[in-house]
């Protein structure tokens, strides 16, 4: 690993008297304050190799970059968002194959390697596997949040297998308290929590080849395997008693509006299953690490799947290739590329061989720790799967479950709406 740091530097530094100085383009879906973090990376990179570096952003890049691309203008790196548009273009012939050698570091040096890997390598246009993405600031979903204070007067303890977290569940009950507020409600995307529930199930009930299977459709909608998850997940939201306002209000309270009991006096309940954004909801003036904290959704102890965690994130490819370009991608492999945002605000990475202690807040880091500790690591499955699906049918029919409608039955009308789609 050290090589790798050592080898990368040196390369950009012996650019760095600007002999070979190019002007290097970035294209992403950063705006606001993220757009300010990626730009003080990017002045790192200047810094490092002599280059100029231009960076974009834009609200539709999704869009855009396409445009661009098939109109001979693609910037020399694009940001992809999420794994699928990448995955498109590459097929199509708008991406070029990462350097020789970024698969073994990525398989080295991030944890989880191998899954980073595989979540970037994609067929090209003449159908053969390549890497053509690498991902840089990701997001972690496999989150439980709490108030310390209200486990620490009832007694309660932080689960670490989800033998515990289903034990504490009941316990709770036994107790005549509420564990969970769950709401799904969310406009016209309403239904979508639920989804980050199935799918973190999927990763603890199953190997990763399942969960993948399950994403591309080879492993039907309706296999055994995805309705158990589904019916796992109604064990939690489906039970008036293990549930704030009752099963019956889950898919009518508003996903901003459900954490809110957390800070009842009294709680109205104790656990939320929410991804790393949620604190924006938060009463105002909350302190997560005091007033608020988090716990990894566990693992079950008996099924020897390791610690898989569930997020997202975004994936860089060269759209234009130039030497430039290579060497921003060799910039990434550094320490500094990562360790330049992680003293700024919002950003997470599974590469190991950061200073941890350079994180601006203390949650982020312990939310890094999560990261660092997966054995795998799956990107949101409904973002990969196509939008009739993951934005659409999977959406429309945990809101159906919650209310009522058997899982089996849920699960072979989505997989009709997949079928509709061949």
């Amino acid at each position: 690993m050290k090589n790798t740091f050592i080898m990368a530097t040196a390369a950009l530094a012996l650019m760095a008297g600007g002999a070979h100085a190019e002007k290097v383009t970035v294209f992403g879906p950063w705006l606001g304050p993220d757009q300010e973090d990626v730009e003080a990376v990017m002045a790192g990179f200047a810094k490092a190799s002599g280059h100029e570096v231009s960076y974009v952003g834009s609200d539709s890049f999704e869009q855009q970059i396409r445009i661009d691309a098939e109109a001979g203008s693609a910037p020399n790196i694009a940001i992809f968002p999420q794994p699928g548009l990448a995955k498109d273009m590459a097929r199509a012939g708008f991406l070029t194959p990462m350097p020789d050698g970024t698969a073994d570091w990525v398989k080295e040096n991030y944890a989880a390697g191998q899954s980073w890997v595989d979540l970037g390598t994609y067929p090209g246009p003449d159908g053969e596997d390549a890497l053509y993405g690498f991902f840089y600031k990701v997001d972690v979903k496999s989150l439980v949040w709490y108030v310390p204070e209200n486990f620490e007067d009832a007694g309660y303890e932080v689960p670490e297998t989800m033998e515990d977290l289903k034990a504490l569940t009941e316990q709770m009950v036994a107790d005549g308290e509420t564990p969970w507020c769950i709401g799904l409600g969310s406009g016209g995307a309403t239904g979508w929590p639920a989804t980050d529930w199935v799918e973190d199930i999927m990763l603890r009930n199953n190997p990763t080849d399942v969960y993948d299977g399950w994403v591309s459709n080879e492993i039907p909608f309706n296999d055994p395997r995805v309705v158990q998850a589904i019916e796992d997940f109604g064990w939690f939201a489906r039970d008036d008693a293990k549930v704030s306002g009752g099963a019956g209000a889950v898919a009518s309270t508003d996903f901003r509006d459900s954490p809110k009991g957390l800070f009842s006096a009294p709680p109205q309940c104790y656990m939320h299953h929410q991804a790393s954004f949620i604190p924006s909801f938060f009463p105002e003036g909350t302190l997560v690490g005091e007033d608020a904290d988090f716990f990894y959704f566990p693992a079950y102890a008996d099924k020897d799947l390791g610690s898989p965690v569930l997020g997202a994130g975004t994936l860089w490819a060269i759209t234009d290739d130039s030497q430039g370009a290579r060497d921003l991608i060799a910039y990434l492999e550094t320490p500094e590329a990562h360790e330049i945002w992680m003293a700024r605000q919002g950003f997470l990475t599974p590469f190991k061989g950061v200073d941890t202690e350079v994180f601006s807040d203390p949650t982020l880091k312990k939310m890094n720790d999560i990261l660092l500790n997966a054995t795998t690591f799956r990107f949101d499955a409904s973002d990969l799967m196509p939008g009739a699906i993951g934005a659409g049918s999977f959406w429309t029919g945990m809101v159906d479950y919650t209310g009522g409608k058997p899982a089996q039955q849920v699960a072979d009308e989505i997989q009709s709406s997949w079928d509709a789609l061949k």
